[in-house]
């Protein structure tokens, strides 16, 4: 857990855990893993709003939603047209691999850039 922490905290990529002599990454990637599956940091951060707002009030007419649609920059056609060349590719691969981080949980956040609270309570 510390090391997923620390991941978490520092921003710092899985593999340099190895050099911090807290555990080895993939020990502690293969556990963040299981544990997001298992939605146990989900419930850390929904037992965390509910401590808040018990201790301080969370002001729920503060918070806002906003969001945007528009259409694929690729087009997001199924039926795609061969490579224009390594530029296309490596464009692709670039958001290939956004989509890995996003599923993974985003694990390597900056601290100075958190993630967005999701305001959930269950009764």
């Amino acid at each position: 857990m510390d090391a997923i922490f620390f991941v978490l905290r520092t921003g710092c990529q899985w593999n340099a855990l190895n050099e911090t002599g807290i555990c080895s990454s993939s020990s502690a990637h293969r556990r963040f893993q299981e544990w997001t599956a298992a939605g146990v940091f989900a419930t850390f951060w929904q037992e965390g709003l509910l401590a808040y707002d018990e201790f301080a009030g969370i002001d729920w007419s503060w918070l806002a939603l906003d969001g945007a649609m528009g259409k694929a920059p690729l087009g997001g056609e199924k039926n795609r047209p061969q490579s224009n060349g390594p530029r296309q590719a490596r464009g692709e691969a670039l958001a290939a691999h956004a989509l890995r981080q996003a599923q993974e949980g985003a694990a390597c956040r900056s601290p100075s850039s958190p993630p967005a609270p999701i305001a959930t309570t269950t009764s």
